[in-house]
């Protein structure tokens, strides 16, 4: 159906002959990342071998290939996991068995939905944070609805950085090679059995680019490659890491994402009805658009843009600089100016990304290059979209900032994906078989109004006490490795308690994210602690390895740390990443989320959260000051103020006053049963609003339904 197909197919075969025949479909399904949302995929490779696939970091073709022979024939021999790995395999081939969706999009002319990044899982090392996780998102619920769609993004080398945190709270960082060849993906070949290649003009080189492929269920995604041997040193390092820090190289991605990534569908014969750039990292793929629309339109530019911009549409996701980078005219021209020489004059080709464009001095923004370029653009949420209409109006003089044309689809995450554990089993025996194909539909969560209380109090109870294991495991290891007093280390399986109130903050550490509030005032926090019912906080993130402001946040939060109770009652996971933001998005029972307004674009780290029944703490920004309605969690102002010093000591007085006045007395109010009743309903409640309005299908669907169509 898509190009690499023969290719995923040799490789099943390859590897379904290093396996005992009763577990050959487990070739097939190592291959396709489907089995990441199947409700128990997980689970059937974990109980192959629970240790190599904890040291795999749960890769099933790593495991496949690295599991003890005898291991594998142990499990071939039992019938019951032979018939569990017949179950998922029947189960992925319905799936790819499914009639694609009709319309504007087809198999023939797919969505090219087209980032910097991916988070499908947490195997595939090729993301960072939330935009990387809604993109997966965004292609695993393509995948579920039948949507014609194909994913174009880069095969990073070294990935993200990893973070180690020192005694004092500072962040290390450092990089691991993730070998594309032990991955469940494929290099694309051609008939001729060579990997198909395209080049990219990047400074004075021609940078040659294989194509990889990663089955996402029913969607493929090509992930383009600079680390061939005919490539320079400088040129192989391109797809080395995310966000490199050097700027040279930064461009050097957005070509090779952008116009590389518009070659490579078109040399694999793929031919978009229209290309979804999320965010303004492939925006340089217009400009291979307009090559091809000048061989259509000849001398006429007009039409030429005309053509390239019915092509194209644009999901802006942040009001903050770092999301909406600009280049100075010689940073561009020193890297680029080979692919401005392919589609015109340099000025007039730097012109497109400059807010004035006949100001020379101005620089080129991927960001205003991309709504230029888009016939279609649209924000992250309601909020954001008022935000980026203000942002963007001197692109559109004369029209009235309402006026602006940039819309909002709010974003979703893939319920599939992120509800698991006990609340996944509570809901599967509540909401009907399907539930999960109609979770965009408020009736499919109707009969959550009629699961008794005591046993949605169960399962977040049963829930927290995963967490709190994990947590208890994770927190001495981690305490251990950077050199803490051995009672320090051990602190936390004395002190978390799986009965205990429990707090999260977890999410990229940019300084507007303001993780820095807890530390604020640090009596209270230390008072919530220790207090008469006391609680229980754990921290994650990473700080960007150049962002000096967000790395002492941490050092700030760590000064609290020899505290009385402190030890065994917070706690700060290093390493912060898809595996570890399951846990406690499934765990919390409370979320807080404290962003300087009107900086959070969406947000969906809260939404996740509460599909496991976990309730919100947050300001209203973003998607929660659409989904705050006073009954299903609780609100901080989200007015802009432009003191920020007072605006954090007035935020941080709230966010401890709701805690200790209202969440903390609400999460030990009991019935005679031991049951929070007003908690309960306050689950129930967020389960009702929140569930549908902000899964994935609602949201790709409005995608489909808004965006990709014409007229």
């Amino acid at each position: 159906m898509f190009a690499g197909d023969h290719d995923i197919e040799r490789a099943v075969v390859e590897l379904e002959a290093l396996l005992p025949e009763p577990l050959r479909p487990l070739a097939r399904i190592a291959y396709n990342y489907r089995w990441s949302w199947s409700a128990d995929g997980a689970a059937m490779f974990d109980a192959i071998d629970p240790d190599r696939w904890a040291r795999t970091g749960h890769n099933p073709r790593r495991l496949l290939t690295e599991t003890h022979p005898s291991m594998l024939e142990r499990a071939a021999a039992d019938a019951g996991f032979v018939g569990w790995v017949n179950r998922v395999a029947t189960e992925l081939d319905a799936d790819r068995a499914r009639p694609w969706q009709g319309g504007d999009v087809s198999t023939e002319h797919p969505v090219a939905f087209c980032c910097s990044e991916f988070g499908v899982h947490g195997s595939l090392p090729i993301y960072s944070g939330g935009l990387g996780v809604l993109a997966g998102d965004i292609l695993k619920e393509a995948s579920d609805l039948a949507l014609p769609m194909v994913g174009v993004g880069l095969m990073y080398r070294t990935g993200y950085f990893h973070q180690r945190i020192d005694v004092t709270g500072y962040q290390y960082e450092y990089w691991l090679d993730a070998d594309p060849e032990r991955l469940p993906c494929v290099k694309v070949t051609g008939a001729d059995g060579r990997p198909v290649t395209v080049t990219v003009p990047v400074d004075d080189e021609s940078v040659a680019v294989h194509i990889w492929r990663v089955d996402v269920g029913r969607v493929p995604l090509y992930l383009l490659d600079t680390d061939l041997p005919q490539n320079s040193q400088v040129g192989r390092w391109i797809t080395s890491r995310l966000y490199e820090s050097n700027r040279a190289i930064r461009l050097a991605q957005y070509a090779v994402l952008g116009v590389g990534g518009v070659r490579a569908l078109r040399a694999l014969g793929i031919e978009p009805a229209v290309y979804h750039l999320n965010e303004g990292h492939p925006v340089l793929g217009v400009f291979e658009l307009l090559l091809q629309a000048q061989a259509q339109a000849g001398s006429d530019a007009d039409d030429a843009w005309r053509r390239v911009r019915e092509q194209v549409v644009f999901t802006t996701h942040t009001p903050v600089p770092a999301g909406n980078e600009t280049y100075q005219r010689t940073e561009v021209l020193a890297m680029l100016g080979p692919i401005a020489d392919l589609v015109g004059e340099r000025e007039q080709w730097l012109s497109m990304g400059r807010m004035d464009p006949t100001n020379p001095d101005q620089p080129m923004s991927m960001t205003v290059l991309a709504l230029r370029a888009s016939r279609h653009a649209n924000a992250v949420s309601q909020r954001h979209g008022h935000v980026a209409r203000a942002m963007w109006q001197p692109l559109f003089p004369g029209r009235a900032v309402e006026d602006v044309p940039i819309t909002h689809v709010t974003n979703g995450v893939h319920v599939p994906t992120w509800l698991h554990g006990p609340m996944r089993d509570l809901l599967d025996r509540h909401l009907g078989n399907g539930w999960l194909s109609r979770a965009d539909e408020p009736a499919t969560w109707e009969p959550v109004r009629d699961i008794p209380a005591p046993e949605l109090w169960a399962a977040r109870c049963a829930a927290r006490a995963q967490l709190v294991d994990m947590i208890t495991r994770r927190a001495t290891s981690d305490r251990l490795r950077r050199g803490d007093p051995l009672d320090y280390a051990e602190a936390p399986s004395s002190g978390f308690d799986p009965d205990r109130l429990t707090i999260g903050f977890a999410r990229r550490l940019a300084t507007y994210k303001r993780l820095h509030l807890v530390a604020l005032l640090p009596e209270r926090a230390l008072g919530l602690i220790g207090g008469v019912h006391p609680v229980q906080f754990v921290f994650a993130g990473k700080a960007h390895p150049d962002d000096i402001g967000a790395k002492e946040v941490v050092r700030q939060v760590f000064a609290l740390k020899r505290a009385p109770s402190v030890a065994g009652r917070a706690a700060f996971l290093e390493d912060y990443d898809i595996p570890l933001a399951g846990h406690l998005v499934a765990g919390c029972d409370v979320w807080v989320n404290v962003p300087r307004p009107p900086n959070e674009a969406s947000g969906t780290s809260g939404m996740k959260s509460c599909l496991g029944g976990g309730l919100q703490l947050s300001v209203l920004d973003g998607w929660w000051a659409e989904a705050w309605d006073g009954t299903n969690g609780w609100a901080i102002n989200g007015d802009v103020d432009m003191d920020a010093q007072a605006q954090d000591q007035r935020d941080a007085r709230t966010m401890f006053d709701l805690l200790e006045r209202v969440v903390v007395p609400m999460f030990h109010e009991r019935d005679a049963d031991g049951v929070p009743q007003r908690w309960v309903a306050m689950m129930r409640r967020s389960l009702l609003t929140n569930g549908p309005r902000f899964s994935a299908t609602r949201m790709v669907r409005e995608y489909a339904d808004r965006v990709y169509r014409r007229g």
